[in-house]
């Protein structure tokens, strides 16, 4: 009898074992573009039991997750959190960048080599090709011997593209010019029956509809008044204030491409993302799938409306209820505990300046062009040098023409001088020279930041950090970029196969996700990854 039970209950413990072991037959990774880590409590009291409430609740929250490095971008976010390394090893150093090597900019995920499919426009020639590193849904294919499958869809093509890596099956994004999920022959030759048929089911079209606030007005006591001088609004209506009749607006806003300044683009998103799923039988094999998610209206309606508009409370309040019909819907067709899906951002964004400067908190707007006539000037005053060592000026960043310095002290020297120059500029903060970066000369937690989104190959000379809540924007709507906590702080929730309950207040940072992604599958890291496992939410 004893020895009947002692088998029992070792077959118990046994089953036990495994179920807590048990790998999840599909992770989905989330990113909300633009989302602040204060929207998951700031709007808490409008959010249902079932979406953020339920990740929160039933899974893990780290209360304390941070960006690593700047520039805090869209592309360089998606690139870091699947990658689990920063800009100075995965090379995606900005969305667009100077290229040194041919003297032109160049898109992140731009590939003239690559066809469209779907479309006949230049918006499909688009691949993963300058992403240096792999990404933990590449690492996940390797170790299935590619029988893993991985789809990434967003609004916007690097959304989708950089968290796929590059053995995806397939990345889709939206054409708004032509109101339909695109991709490249980088993935496929033609886009398969379900797409095609989704993109004729006139998905989009339907959302050409009015916008008004979900819940009454007045309700949305967390965000300023609905009329104010902060935002920028859609052409053909002179007041950025609630209703919005989207099917009139389109005809002055690009047609389908309003769609991504509302809430709407995110429900036309998991509609297209639901599809995926049952279409490519996402978690119904024997191996882990992968489905990147990322929901890119969150970005384009705070780019618009400011982060503190009634308009993104109440794309957020609705964004709630498209995160509760996607894990109901993952429950119904992979079933739950069969699944991890875990939810961040790719940036934060920064109040408005001049709502700040309203309020007596200091902010303000930043001339680039004028900063930059001013050092040509000194250039040519001071060094003795012409103007046109000055290759090229963006993402706060000075390029030099290496081939005007007969030495490579001279070089050294300009950026000296320059550094000098700048650091007495007004609004500017603070300025690296690629000498200190290269030669780990940082002090302090904004150089190190700085030096993580430093690409050696990639990156400019002298590089500039604007002092807090200045930026080089137009004076109606929000933006991103900086070292500073308004657009480093992201949420992290995790939830379902092997994540434990509960939360965290201890500081980790957005390059440790794909770590902990890698330790739950049981694959290698990808090969650029300097994140640590997070521990605690792993069972």
């Amino acid at each position: 009898m004893k020895k009947f039970l002692l088998v029992s209950m070792l077959c118990v413990l046994g089953l036990n074992l495994n179920a807590q072991n048990k790998k999840p037959k599909l992770v989905v990774g989330v990113v909300v573009d633009q989302m602040r880590f204060d929207y998951l409590n700031k709007f808490e009291k409008h959010y249902s039991e079932d979406g953020f409430k339920r990740l929160k609740s039933a899974g893990f929250e780290m209360k304390n997750f941070h960006f690593n490095y700047v520039p805090t971008y869209t592309a360089p976010g998606h690139s870091s959190v699947f990658t689990g390394t920063s800009p100075m090893t995965h090379g995606i150093i900005g969305n667009n960048w100077y290229d040194k090597s041919t003297d032109t900019y160049v898109y992140c995920a731009g590939d003239d080599s690559a066809e469209p499919v779907g479309t006949k426009d230049r918006a499909g020639k688009m691949s993963p090709h300058r992403l240096l590193t792999t990404t933990f849904a590449d690492q996940n294919r390797l170790h299935t011997q590619f029988r893993g499958k991985t789809i990434g869809v967003s609004i916007k093509d690097r959304g989708a593209i950089m968290p796929a890596g590059h053995t995806a099956n397939a990345a889709y994004w939206f054409h708004g010019d032509e109101g339909r999920f695109i991709s490249s022959d980088f993935y496929m030759d033609k886009l398969p029956k379900w797409v095609k048929k989704f993109n004729k089911s006139k998905v989009a079209e339907s959302y050409l509809k009015e916008w008004n606030t979900l819940n009454p007005i007045e309700t949305y006591s967390e965000s300023g008044s609905d009329k104010n001088d902060y935002e920028q609004g859609f052409d053909g209506q002179k007041t950025a204030t609630f209703p919005y009749d989207l099917k009139k607006l389109s005809e002055e806003n690009g047609g389908y491409n309003i769609l991504k300044s509302t809430p709407y683009g995110n429900s036309l998103l998991l509609d297209f993302a639901k599809a995926a799923v049952t279409n490519e039988e996402l978690g119904q094999g024997d191996f882990t799938d992968v489905l990147t998610l990322s929901f890119s209206s969150t970005d384009y309606v705070g780019h618009n409306f400011g982060v503190n508009s009634k308009e993104i409370q109440d794309t957020y309040v609705r964004l709630d209820l498209e995160i509760a019909d996607l894990l109901q819907y993952l429950d119904d067709q992979v079933g739950e505990g069969n699944y991890t899906i875990f939810l961040t951002s790719d940036h934060a964004a920064v109040h408005v300046p001049q709502f700040l400067k309203d309020k007596n908190i200091p902010a303000g707007y930043f001339d680039r062009k004028e900063m930059r006539k001013e050092v040509e000037s000194f250039i040519e005053d001071k060094l003795d040098y012409d103007a046109s060592i000055i290759k090229n000026v963006s993402n706060n960043q000075f390029f030099l023409d290496y081939d005007q310095f007969e030495t490579y002290a001279d070089f050294v020297e300009v950026q000296e001088e320059m550094k000098h120059f700048l650091i007495q500029y007004d609004q500017i903060d603070k300025v690296f020279t690629r000498q200190n970066l290269e030669n780990n000369d940082m002090s302090f937690a904004a150089g190190e930041l700085v030096k993580r989104g430093f690409n050696q190959k990639r990156s400019g000379d002298v590089i500039y950090a604007l002092e807090p809540s200045v930026i080089s924007y137009p004076r109606r709507g929000s933006t991103h970029g900086s070292s500073l906590n308004y657009d480093t702080q992201a949420p992290f929730l995790i939830y379902g196969a092997g994540i434990k309950h509960g939360k965290s207040y201890r500081k980790a940072f957005i390059t440790d996700i794909a770590p902990t992604i890698s330790a739950l599958l049981g694959t290698a890291m990808p090969n650029g990854a300097n994140g640590d496992v997070i521990t605690e939410v792993l069972e």
